[in-house]
């Protein structure tokens, strides 16, 4: 699948959570999804919204022009901009846990390599500061982070879900220095890179293209996604932030 569903970035969130939970029924074998978000956007974790300040931390998100909503897979806030690009991919594989540590290791792996390929000096590991941090980021030099990634596992099936900042990390920067505050976190706005800052005039489409041909050889098929949209709208309500989510978190 390429392209968003609309500008609602809570269903976004709602439409990985749906693929995963027809996965783990077995409607599918596995489904790659690429788009870049048409809003900006926050989006929180099960995990903040426990915070004593996620209110605030909303209502700081909103003030910077970004949506929110809440993540269907990870442990901290993203946030994104239009210019990134989010890759949900789901697989139906019984007794899925099992695979999750080679899964960071393998694709974190994957994103540097490509980005390798792409004349970017990727590589896999935490960078000081950095958002949502994790062992199996892709950094540029070290110094500063440009795609994360999450897992959300059933009982057989798993989504794999990364965001590859593209560009607006100056807009980013600010936004996640003041939500993080009030998530009680530590963040250091030097860690938000973006390829774009790398490679001038790198597209998007570059990125799925060479994504595509390392996973599946450039062999495709079509998806059809209504019955997938349909259990997405169902699911929404779990994603949308409201005065209720903290206490759905608990």
């Amino acid at each position: 699948m390429r392209g968003p569903l609309g500008r609602e970035q809570a269903l976004e969130m709602a439409f990985a959570h749906a693929l995963v939970r027809q996965a783990n029924a077995g409607e599918f074998d596995e489904v790659l999804r690429f788009y870049q978000p048409l809003a900006s956007a926050v989006v929180f974790s099960r995990r903040d919204t426990n915070a004593p300040r996620f209110a605030q931390a909303v209502a700081t998100a909103k003030r910077s022009g970004f949506q929110v909503a809440i993540r269907p897979a990870g442990g901290r806030a993203v946030a994104y901009t239009t210019e990134a690009l989010v890759i949900d991919h789901v697989r139906h594989e019984p007794r899925a846990v099992t695979g999750q540590q080679p899964r960071f290791e393998h694709f974190a792996a994957l994103y540097a390599g490509t980005l390798k390929g792409l004349g970017i000096p990727a590589a896999v590991g935490a960078v000081p500061g950095e958002y949502c941090p994790g062992a199996y980021s892709v950094n540029v030099r070290g110094r500063k982070k440009v795609v994360g990634t999450a897992q959300r596992v059933l009982r057989d099936a798993w989504l794999f879900s990364t965001l590859i900042v593209l560009g607006d990390e100056n807009r980013l920067q600010p936004v996640l220095r003041d939500v993080y505050d009030m998530l009680d976190q530590p963040f250091d706005g030097r860690s938000v890179g973006s390829l774009g800052a790398e490679v001038a005039g790198l597209q998007a489409s570059d990125l799925i293209d060479a994504l595509v041909q390392s996973w599946t050889g450039g062999r495709t098929e079509s998806f059809n996604h209504e019955t997938t949209l349909n259990l997405a709208h169902e699911l929404l309500p779990g994603h949308v932030v409201t005065p209720e989510s903290r206490r759905a978190a608990q």
